[in-house]
């Protein structure tokens, strides 16, 4: 007898080894699903709590974000500043048009960053991926490289497109290199291509930098990762991207769960494999792509997040999806506004902090017997 998509459902839904289901053998389906469903139950409990305490913390930071930094402003005038704006006062300067900019920009970067990483460790089913694998950082970066080694722009705005350019064709690049042979695109070959050729982007553009001081000092700041600096403009364009690849997401996240039970499983319940992987690969490009060319290469983020939310919740990607766009986006928030508080009145920049908090949980997860499963 066939495997049924609600037994598939309940494979992808429940914790790994739940609702393992066996065609042919009704009572151990039967008794094997009771158990899926109970921790299906439990699971979305704890989604709906942790997208409740995420929305709400959201909203804190987002605050403390207008509120907090050199010139500390009062609740109230950020609510003036932004309702009733006067131009002729300082403050409400300063919260229209430096921090409200960089809060929005952290909130969309953290999910871009954050829902990148998920789709990348659920397409290639390995918990310690993130977007760089493919090349996105490197490709980012090259073009950087070039718009201000050979082209002399050096402001945020002018290179933004390059960087957003150099992560759409390395991408591509690396899965033409990936599915190249008879084989087709597998996660393995897709990994391996993305590393080599960020490998060889990256000497390159080290050579670039060493030969012009003045590149390397404009790579060294945007490197680093940062939302300050950043104006309304640098908001409005990478908006619709991330707009576009979140909704990509959440389209793939069904799919995804099918390739996690593994591709001869997946195919059998009639899943597109080759589909699924396409538009993953389309969402990453855009969500990394958009996010490294307005923030830099923010790391991390998209390793962290997805990783605690499925063991918190369990692999089903339509909730860590969701709830990653929730809380990639307080990660970074929290990060910025920590980076604004540590040297007050001077600034760490966000990549910094959140290299200093994902160091150790990285290290840790190297150190476990067993990753979060996908």
């Amino acid at each position: 007898m066939a495997l049924s998509v609600e037994a598939a459902d309940l494979a992808a839904g429940g914790r790994q080894g739940e609702a393992r289901v066996a065609a042919g053998v009704e009572g151990p389906v039967l008794a094997q699903g009771g158990l899926a469903r109970s921790g299906l139950a439990r699971s979305l409990a704890r989604s709906l709590a942790m997208a409740v305490l995420g929305l709400v913390l959201l909203v804190v930071l987002s605050l403390l974000s207008l509120v907090l930094g050199a010139r500390p402003v009062a609740v109230s005038t950020v609510v003036d500043a932004l309702f009733a704006y006067d131009g002729g006062l300082v403050d409400h300067i300063v919260i229209v048009d430096y921090r409200l900019p960089r809060t929005l920009l952290a909130l969309m970067c953290g999910a871009a960053f954050g829902v990148s990483g998920a789709l990348i460790q659920a397409a290639t089913r390995n918990p310690l991926a993130d977007p760089g694998i493919l090349g996105v950082n490197a490709g980012a970066a090259f073009f950087v490289t070039l718009a201000v080694g050979l082209f002399g722009f050096h402001s945020i705005d002018a290179y933004l497109w390059f960087a957003f350019l150099g992560a759409i064709l390395v991408t591509l690049a690396v899965y033409a290199l990936g599915a190249a042979g008879r084989d087709g695109a597998t996660p393995v070959r897709l990994v391996l291509a993305g590393v080599a050729l960020s490998a060889v982007l990256g000497g390159i553009g080290s050579a670039i930098t060493l030969l012009d001081p003045q590149a390397f000092d404009s790579m060294r700041v945007w490197s680093i990762g940062s939302v300050a600096g950043r104006s309304m403009e640098v908001v409005e364009t990478v908006a619709p991207f991330i707009g576009l690849g979140l909704v990509l997401a959440l389209v793939a996240a069904r799919p995804l769960n099918a390739v996690a039970l593994g591709e001869d499983l997946a195919r059998s319940l009639g899943a597109d494999i080759l589909r699924a992987r396409m538009l993953t690969l389309v969402a990453v490009t855009l969500l990394a792509g958009a996010g490294t060319a307005a923030c830099g290469p923010i790391g991390f983020v998209g390793l962290m997040v997805p990783h605690v939310v499925r063991w918190l919740v369990g692999p089903d990607q339509r909730r860590i999806i969701p709830l990653t766009m929730i809380w990639a986006p307080a990660l970074l928030l929290a990060a910025d506004i920590a980076g604004r508080l540590v040297l007050f009145p001077g600034e760490l920049e966000a990549g910094i902090v959140t290299a200093f908090l994902g160091a150790p949980v990285l290290i840790l997860l190297a150190r476990r017997k067993t990753a979060s499963g996908l």
